[in-house]
């Protein structure tokens, strides 16, 4: 394999001669194996990273500290990274130490040979074209690295959003199909009054709605950025006016509507917008989960569970009893969800483990993060396509759960107090009889015309009262 020499102030190394990276990334390779998920399988944090750089040039030059060229051949390259070229040359793994240093040298030296080519020169010939002189001129990795993350990491959040109007319109679509089909509500999984199908599944769907609602908060959170705060919030190596014009160049760039910290040094240690994306993500997730455990309930039998609603069948569901389905794609979501609440608690550990003017610790942050909304959307997505859209009722099986329930007899309370109601389900819970043959055939405590009445589906799933 033919190299190149470089260097950096511990000494040479060689690199592949074909490769954009340099000599820094190169000792990240070797220095962090960690998850084996590479930056390159991020795209939109390595796009980031080049509106990142690509506003910083401009902003140099026009401060006057960047030669024209080199800003163009840095603009250059960094339009390549954001059209989705060069993914192969981010090879440093997600999770690093150096509070993300190596990703953002990573960056700055594929930066750097893009644009000596552009030049004219070879990669490697950094005299001409420099990774920290000029690319990651006025930067720090404290300043580039939290910048490109809240840009990518906003990105992710819109991906994701997009899956939950899916899922929420999943579940709408059900709650009209379902209008109609009575069934019994439960309470401590036990029989409390009668509501529709369709009730229950618009339950579902405002529960997400409410949730798009809080994630749309949390990511305004992420727009403040600390560029040119460099080192530590102070500006330091910054020519006067940087950091608001690389601010403004950045959401034009971008198209994400970043703005400008008030205070550099509190937003370069701070950390709190990640716990609150996380934690409001963390909400979300579980609220899925209980819903997927609601289905499978829902779904349980076929004949000695509930049997409510039929999901589709994926896949056999056992390799020693014939004809069992399984719930798995309910059950797929339970656990990626648990994995979400999981991360949720190493973002929370991360964010309080910073000291005085850094967290060192926002790589696992960015990669928490990162898995977590790629992982739910994935298993969002699934859930939509392979479960929700093909969901059926058993309307008859619901109906007979109404109409043999105890819980039914709530309805007679202001008609008979709730004594006489309490007698009658007694009854029906050690004879097995049915509210209404006690109520209405062997007692008459009430006649058929005012049991059909309180008990017609209009009264039994938008119930007024009746007391007489």
């Amino acid at each position: 394999m033919e190299t190149r020499t470089e260097h950096d102030f511990l000494g040479e190394r060689q690199v592949p001669a074909d490769a954009y990276y340099g000599v820094q990334t190169l000792r990240a390779i070797e220095n962090f194996n960690i998850t084996g998920i590479t930056n390159d399988k991020e795209p939109l944090f390595i796009q980031a990273f080049g509106y990142v750089k690509k506003a910083a040039a401009m902003a140099n030059r026009d401060c006057g500290i960047l030669d024209a060229k080199i800003a163009e051949a840095i603009t250059f390259a960094c339009d390549k990274l954001i059209a989705g070229e060069y993914k192969d040359q981010f090879i440093t793994d997600l999770i690093q130490g150096g509070a993300g240093t190596s990703v953002n040298m990573n960056a700055n030296e594929v930066i750097a040979n893009i644009g000596l080519e552009y030049l004219g020169h070879k990669k490697g010939e950094y005299q001409y074209l420099h990774p920290n002189n000029h690319v990651n001129c006025s930067q720090s990795t404290n300043d580039s690295y939290p910048t490109a993350f809240r840009i990518a990491l906003y990105r992710k959040i819109d991906v994701y959003l997009a899956a939950l109007e899916q899922l929420k319109s999943a579940f709408s679509k059900k709650g009209v199909e379902f209008i109609k089909v009575l069934k019994m509500g439960r309470t401590q999984l036990q029989d409390a009054v009668p509501m529709t199908l369709g009730q229950e599944f618009h339950g579902f769907a405002s529960a997400v709605s409410s949730d798009i609602i809080r994630l749309k908060e949390a990511q305004q959170l992420i727009t403040e950025i600390n560029m040119g705060g460099t080192a530590i919030g102070t500006g330091i190596n910054t020519p006067e006016g940087y950091g608001p014009m690389v601010t403004k160049y950045l959401a034009e760039v971008s198209g994400v509507p970043v703005t400008l910290s008030a205070d550099l040094i509190q937003a370069t240690s701070d950390t709190g917008d990640y716990v609150q994306v996380s934690g409001a993500l963390k909400r979300n997730v579980l609220k899925i989960s209980k819903i997927c455990n609601d289905l499978r309930l829902l779904s349980s039998g076929p004949r000695a569970g509930l049997n409510e609603i039929n999901l589709p069948e994926m896949q056999p569901g056992s390799s020693i009893m014939p004809g069992k389905v399984n719930p798995v794609i309910a059950e797929v979501v339970n656990q990626t969800a648990f994995y979400v609440v999981g991360a949720d608690l190493t973002i929370t550990m991360a964010a309080e483990a910073g000291q005085l003017q850094l967290n060192v610790m926002e790589p696992v942050i960015t990669f928490s993060l990162f898995t977590s909304l790629q992982y739910m959307t994935n298993a969002i997505n699934t859930l939509v396509e392979k479960c929700v859209s093909g969901i059926t009722a058993n309307e008859k099986i619901s109906a007979d759960h109404v109409m043999n329930s105890i819980g039914i007899v709530t309805a007679l309370n202001p008609v008979l107090g709730y004594e006489m109601s309490a007698s009658i389900a007694k009854e029906a819970h050690a004879s097995g009889k049915s509210v209404h043959d006690i109520a209405v055939t062997e007692r008459k405590l009430i006649t058929q015309q005012k049991w059909d009445e309180i008990y017609s589906f209009e009264n039994m799933i938008n119930p007024v009262f009746i007391n007489k």
